[in-house]
């Protein structure tokens, strides 16, 4: 059965952000198509790597591949390119959380940090935090431990870009996020929470937007890999993420 997932005219959109060429010496890149096919079955599928199919290829040298292209900040860069055709009118950020499975824990020291894993009321987790412009397409990820709350991220989730309205719920409530908002011309829609003295004025009309970040992390999710984190090392997930991120703008 064909499990491809990339058709001719989504392979066009992104061939040319990849490294080298066909026509290359050695015939460098003339596989690039298969390759990424199989990265995308196993963010699709979650699978461990020495269960990727064989017709898809040898399983380490996928893996090998998968981990440089990571190093070069390919995944990133094709998610990256792909935002050109962005609809800043709106920004919406949030965040989800992802349950890490108990395999993910144990990264070696001399990798250093905590890798983005912690602990949250659900025991071992990742918390992913998003931008999504005005078409429900991401256009900026943070991956953190999961007992980080959602603020912490809101400043660098807007920094940089120039929208008409930033949204988001009351957990994003902070007189220094809205004041780094309305700096840059925006509207900052966010909800106060209840024990403010002084309630902001909010457009609720343009609020109930907001559930087009939700139809993100909805579309995020079939991702197995992406929903649960098996991956140690931060960087590892983040590529997974950055690559279901592109798959979903391809869309």
């Amino acid at each position: 059965m064909d499990r491809r997932m990339l058709s001719d005219e989504q392979w066009a959109r992104i061939a040319d952000f990849l490294p080298g060429k066909p026509t290359d010496k050695g015939g460098r890149a003339v596989d690039n198509r298969w390759f990424v096919e199989a990265v995308l079955y196993m963010a699709r599928t979650g699978c461990p790597w020495r269960d990727l199919p064989k017709e898809l290829g040898n399983w380490h040298s996928v893996y090998v591949r998968f981990a440089r292209w990571e190093t070069y900040g390919v995944w990133h860069r094709v998610a990256e390119a792909l935002q050109g055709e962005a609809d800043m009118e709106e920004l919406f950020i949030d965040a989800t959380i992802v349950r890490a499975h108990q395999h993910a824990a144990g990264a070696p020291k001399k990798n250093g940090g905590d890798q983005a894993i912690g602990r949250s009321r659900g025991g071992l987790s990742t918390k992913v935090h998003a931008g999504v412009e005005a078409l429900s397409n991401p256009v900026r990820l943070i991956v953190t431990a999961g007992q980080e709350a959602d603020i912490t991220q809101g400043a660098a989730l807007i920094e940089g870009f120039v929208t008409e309205a930033v949204i988001a719920d009351k957990g994003y409530d902070s007189d220094a996020l809205v004041a780094a908002i309305e700096a840059t011309g925006a509207q900052a829609i966010i909800p106060p929470r209840r024990h403010r003295h002084t309630k902001r004025q909010v457009d609720w009309h343009r609020y109930k937007a907001r559930n087009l970040v939700e139809r993100f992390f909805n579309r995020l999710k079939p991702f197995r890999r992406v929903a649960t984190r098996y991956d140690k090392l931060a960087n590892r997930y983040n590529a997974f993420l950055h690559l279901a991120c592109a798959y979903i703008w391809l869309l």
